[in-house]
């Protein structure tokens, strides 16, 4: 059950107990003759507490009217008419709750007036029953303006949040552009004169095939790395579109491996997977295979590594990276390789893991979802 209907309850319940009380003083403290049968009394409150379930928060007017009515000619609906100029005060406001209050202040002096006349307790009566009119819509209207009051500063709050969060977003997207600028001015740079230096090495007259191959290798690598920097540097400048150039994904990894073997790498491959495409999966894979490759030219060279990628819809895909230990020295490294695979691993739900086997040899293992 909502909170909404729970509200409705408590308020007719209380409502009740109130009309029930106010209807044992009238008959401990009037003739009985005055009053309706106690039978129609409690049936009259029965329909009333229906009602006004019903219609308290779709027709609050007509409750109130119907209410209003029914309470001059029965004393157990005196509960139940508070809670009702109360509701319309505060859901409809003065302009609605004012003209009731007129409508029922017209029809206590007229039938007060043909039953007793203008004497003192005459006018003592109405007061008492007006002023009680005027104290529950006041409260009504107290209890709207702590509404709107509530509701205006949760609005102001969302738009400070959201204000707040484009603030956020135009820094982030100024610390982009800035780091998209060094990136270009840097790397591009650097990388661009790799590439044409080995492109001179390549053509040198008097190099050995080997040097020629080894130097085109180097080349054609700087080329793709220079692709690869305008795509990040792309994201950067602009991260909601997708970059142009086609993602690599499990369809180019033989090219990744046999690049690593051109650059006299020795490596194994091993791709079992369903004919279906993985998606981001695949592009995920594709990267901790290339970063793999990379430690292991770094940090193992001269080593044989073995590269595994298993899986399928169900079971999701598994990369494994294995290479043993080198004898000779490798380049000294940071770990950021290692740290940025498990951050892009784990904004997909997948889990990576690295280190040292028991036979010596270090292993790089991920799984990711099928359909991240």
């Amino acid at each position: 059950m909502s909170r909404r209907w729970w509200s409705d309850l408590t308020v007719t319940a209380v409502a009740v107990v109130v009309g029930l009380l106010w209807l044992w003083v009238a008959y401990a403290t009037e003739p009985t003759e005055d009053f309706a049968p106690l039978p129609v009394e409690l049936t009259g409150l029965a329909v009333a507490v229906a009602l006004f379930l019903w219609l308290r928060r779709s027709r609050p007017l007509l409750i109130a009217v119907l209410l209003l009515l029914g309470g001059l000619a029965l004393p157990s609906l005196i509960g139940l008419t508070a809670a009702t100029l109360v509701g319309l005060a505060s859901r409809r406001g003065w302009r609605w709750a004012f003209p009731l209050f007129a409508l029922h202040a017209t029809l206590i002096v007229t039938l007060f007036q043909e039953e007793s006349g203008p004497d003192r307790e005459f006018w003592e009566t109405v007061l008492v029953l007006l002023l009680s009119d005027l104290v529950l819509i006041a409260w009504g209207l107290l209890l709207r303006s702590h509404r709107l009051l509530v509701r205006s500063l949760e609005e102001r709050a969302r738009q400070a949040e959201e204000g707040q969060r484009l603030r956020v977003e135009e820094a982030r997207h100024l610390e982009r552009e800035r780091l998209a600028r060094e990136m270009h001015d840097v790397l591009a740079h650097r990388i661009s004169l790799l590439a044409v230096h080995a492109g001179a090495l390549e053509v040198r007259r008097g190099a050995s095939e080997e040097e020629a191959r080894a130097a085109g290798v180097i080349r054609e690598c700087a080329y793709d790395a220079l692709e690869d920097l305008r795509d990040v540097i792309g994201v950067l400048r602009a991260p909601d579109s997708d970059s142009d150039r086609p993602q690599p994904g499990l369809a180019d990894l033989r090219a990744l491996v046999a690049a690593s073997r051109d650059a006299g790498a020795q490596v194994d491959l091993t791709v079992t997977v369903a004919e279906e495409e993985p998606g981001r999966a695949g592009r995920h894979a594709y990267r901790i295979v290339q970063e793999g490759l990379t430690n292991a030219r770094k940090h193992a060279p001269g080593t044989r590594v073995r590269v595994t990628v298993t899986g399928g819809p169900v079971d999701g895909l598994t990369v494994e990276v294995t290479n043993p230990a080198s004898v000779t020295a490798g380049l000294p490294g940071a770990g950021a390789g290692l740290i940025g695979l498990g951050e892009r691993v784990g904004l997909v739900g997948g889990r990576i893991g690295h280190g040292w086997t028991e036979s010596g040899e270090f292993r790089l293992e991920a799984w990711l979802p099928w359909r991240p």
